[in-house]
């Protein structure tokens, strides 16, 4: 059923007929890629691809999808699609990242070896200049994702009530929740701003929506002696807490993260320690708009919280690195 969706919807929208017949060669394949996947060869607009159709209703990550992919392509020299019955805004975005084919019928349709970007169900007006939220509303959203299993609603509180928990001036919250609720009619057009309705959301759907607003929390890094050092370091952060969350080795450079009044006071008694480039032999020091130990209870084994260090972390060209923070991600008890 899952084809025949997906020859109408490339019909309904594009105007093209695909021709789908049955890939004999699968058989060929290790058995977990037959057990996970459909395989079905289908011409679209003169070109012979692969169709790759998962079969469970979880789905893989996409970096795992990418890996199947690779492996098919063993057996298979052409070009492969992936096709899922339906996908979530923020896997939609590492698939086309990742420059994965793939069709979603009904949804989205992205294939750039026909130069084919074609977004239906999630489609959103084009973002020009998409103002990156500042760092206490950065923390402000996520105080609420990681406290929101069923609902922001729930846990979205009074400008005061936030200031008391996130440290914060009850002036600058008020901000924070008009910057968060400009965001959301931004995403939402349809709707008020500062319409509530917005928030009926659980944490994980709240954190897809606002990804374009999301970023690193480090304003910079900064390199210690490591020495004798006595003082507080913070929380691990960067590659050595990514370490504590995924089979990821540890780097040989620790990394720790400090809010900037921490870094200040670390600043002043340990001025003689710091150095004005990297060295092998010193520790890293990254310092946050927003202090990172507000979410220490988040963190493990003594790490900064998983949701500030995906941030830190993203966008990384090293396959190892998206590898360990997909672990990251899937491990969090949304």
């Amino acid at each position: 059923m899952l084809i025949d969706k997906l020859v109408k919807y490339v019909h309904d929208t594009l105007g093209i007929t695909v021709s789908v017949r049955k890939w004999e060669q699968d058989a060929f394949l290790p058995y977990f890629l037959q057990d996970n996947y459909d395989y079905h060869l289908a011409r679209i607009n003169g070109l012979e691809v692969l169709l790759m159709i998962e079969v469970g209703d979880e789905g893989h990550s996409p970096g795992t999808v990418h890996k199947h992919m690779e492996q098919v392509g063993k057996t298979w020299g052409g070009k492969i699609v992936y096709v899922r019955e339906q996908i979530s805004s923020f896997e939609r975005k590492r698939l086309i990242e990742a420059g994965i084919p793939f069709i979603i019928p009904g949804n989205q349709l992205f294939m750039p070896m026909l130069a084919l970007d074609l977004r239906e169900y999630f489609r959103r007006p084009k973002q020009k200049n998409i103002h990156r939220f500042s760092p206490a509303t950065q923390a402000l959203a996520l105080y609420w994702i990681y406290n929101s299993p069923v609902s922001v609603l729930e846990s979205r509180k009074t400008p005061t009530e936030m200031a008391g928990i996130l440290g914060y001036s009850k002036m600058t919250l008020s901000r924070a929740f008009k910057e968060i609720d400009a965001a959301l009619a931004e995403i939402n057009p349809v709707e008020a701003p500062g319409n509530l309705q917005y928030y009926d959301l659980p944490g994980y759907e709240f954190w897809q929506q606002l990804q374009p607003y999301l970023h690193s929390p480090v304003k910079r890094r900064c390199y210690l002696l490591r020495l004798d050092l006595e003082e507080n370091l913070g929380l691990r952060a960067g590659l050595t807490a990514l370490a504590a969350y995924s089979m990821l080795a540890e780097p040989s450079q620790e990394v720790y993260a400090l809010g900037q009044s921490e870094w200040k006071v670390l600043q002043h008694n340990r001025q003689n320690l710091i150095l004005d480039r990297p060295d092998a032999e010193a520790l890293v020091v990254e310092i946050w708009g927003y202090q990172p130990s507000v979410f220490s209870a988040y963190g493990k084994d003594g790490a900064v919280d998983p949701l500030s260090l995906y941030l830190s972390l993203k966008g990384s060209s090293d396959e190892r690195i998206e590898k360990a923070l997909e672990e990251l991600l899937q491990g969090i008890q949304w």
